[in-house]
């Protein structure tokens, strides 16, 4: 009987195989000759599996045919490795912050301040007047006082980050006090009472679940208080029997008990979203005319930036942030300074909502999108225009939603075979990817969160997946 693993190829045969030959073009030797040894392995362990420990088949192997495949399987090896696994997708779902999709597209000045410092040197940390060592938190420090009226701020690399850093340095071996009904998890498992303790801060829970008044955080203080934390409940909502005391209440118990006033705001939000038709959210302008003598909030999300968290107040306490250890290890690189200090001179030369991308998809009308929709149903050739609803998302304004005009194909429009889960499927692996929602079996597709230029590439991309 014929031994099993005679038919495969050694390392050099492989290697010769002009389509393997051919990487060398991409690849060092010694990096090719791995993925082949790696391909052989993978074989040998396969040949193994599948006869035991490795007696004889009757089945006699085709030594050409296991070399194509086995060549074929290390191009494909190669490409695994060399293909980048982080692309763009297009946004259809609707879901205007969608955290699995990077939460906030970038505005074009954004991008383009981000290209700017990233393709040569930049004054990162350097005066050019002063002809000195200067600071990267300089960059950002005017449009933070002009949006909202701190003295001072600090960029770090994410919200969680600006918290961990504010209690490390505040509070650290001291009590925060904090209300029951706000010690959430923030996403990804994490939760606020852990961050605390990160941070060596001491948790003092206060009140309950729904409600809390501003008695409970004065009677909790004590000489070990460092500060009262108050914490937006951004990702979820308590409604119904429910109390908690207003920012300028708390700043009265701060004030009377010599304690400092936190503020975790969350995402971030700089424009009125009533005016959008959405629930109030809180805004740094806010917090600060409240008297909080440091707030936290996303660079992302509302803000419509890059991923970062801020961390702004008074110039003493954000002095003391700076000088912290943890400054240094969360700090912000250059790109992310470069398009966080765009974005929010978008704000301050009050065109947010024509510039950011996520207020100019939340401020988009229903007629707009009904017309997109339209175009959508024209190029694809099926489907319905129907009334739908866009959700805010990204741990922003929890449960609120804009009226939308979505193109639903549901299963009745689709060829024999095809189901909506299936054609979802499609979308997803094509490039560039198209993420849809499945409901109601129909696929929906949600030109809110489609960019007008993208939406050519969602009908071809709608077509392939029909007819392939």
């Amino acid at each position: 009987m014929p031994n099993p693993y005679r038919g495969l190829p050694s390392v050099d045969a492989l290697l010769q195989d002009e389509r393997v030959a051919a990487l060398t073009a991409r690849l060092p030797s010694e990096r090719l000759t791995q993925h082949v040894r790696d391909v052989l392995a993978q074989a040998r362990a396969q040949i193994q599996s599948s006869n035991g420990d490795g007696v004889a088949s009757e089945t006699p192997i085709d030594g050409a045919r296991l070399s194509t495949k086995l060549a074929t399987e290390v191009i494909a090896s190669v490409e695994r490795v060399s293909r980048p696994s982080l692309i763009a997708a297009i946004n259809a779902t609707g879901v205007v912050i969608h955290t699995n999709l990077g939460r906030a597209p970038l505005s074009e000045a954004a991008r383009a301040a981000m290209e700017t410092v990233s393709r040569e040197y930049s004054n990162l940390e350097f005066d050019l007047e002063a002809g000195w060592r200067g600071s990267r938190l300089d960059h950002l420090q005017e449009l933070l006082r002009a949006l909202t009226g701190v003295e001072a701020g600090i960029a770090v690399n994410n919200n969680a980050s600006a918290l961990l850093l504010s209690l490390s340095a505040l509070a650290q071996g001291r009590d925060v006090i904090i209300s029951r009904g706000q010690a959430v998890e923030i996403g990804g498992g994490f939760r606020i009472p852990d961050v605390m303790l990160q941070s060596g801060a001491q948790l003092v829970e206060v009140g309950t679940t729904n409600r809390t008044r501003a008695s409970d955080y004065a009677n909790a203080v004590t000489d070990q208080t460092a500060a009262i934390l108050r914490v937006h409940s951004s990702n979820f909502r308590i409604v119904g029997f429910t109390e908690e005391p207003s920012l300028r209440e708390l700043r009265t118990v701060a004030d009377e008990h010599g304690v400092l006033l936190l503020d975790d705001l969350g995402s971030g939000c700089l424009l009125d979203t009533t005016t959008y038709g959405l629930a109030p959210e809180p805004t740094p302008q806010e917090s600060m005319a409240a008297g909080v003598d440091l707030m936290m909030f996303s660079g992302d999300k509302l803000l419509g930036g890059p991923q970062a968290g801020i961390a702004a107040g008074r110039a003493d306490l954000v002095d003391v942030l700076k000088r912290h250890p943890l400054a240094r290890a969360l700090r912000c690189d250059k790109a992310t300074i470069a398009a966080l200090a765009a974005t929010l001179t978008h704000y301050f030369e009050g065109e947010a909502e024509s510039m950011v991308p996520i207020w100019r998809m939340i401020s988009t009308t229903p007629d707009e999108i009904r017309e997109r929709a339209q175009a959508l149903r024209d190029g694809i050739g099926r489907g319905t225009v129907e009334e739908s609803e866009s959700m805010v998302g990204g741990g922003s304004l929890p449960g609120e939603s804009l009226p939308t005009f979505v193109l639903a194909l549901h299963g009745t429009d689709l060829a024999d075979g095809m189901t909506p889960t299936r054609l979802a499927e499609r979308l997803r692996s094509g490039s560039p990817p198209v993420v849809a929602r499945v409901s109601d079996d129909a696929v929906l597709l949600d030109p809110r969160t489609i960019a007008s230029e993208s939406i050519g590439d969602v009908v071809e991309r709608v077509v392939a997946s029909l007819t392939n």
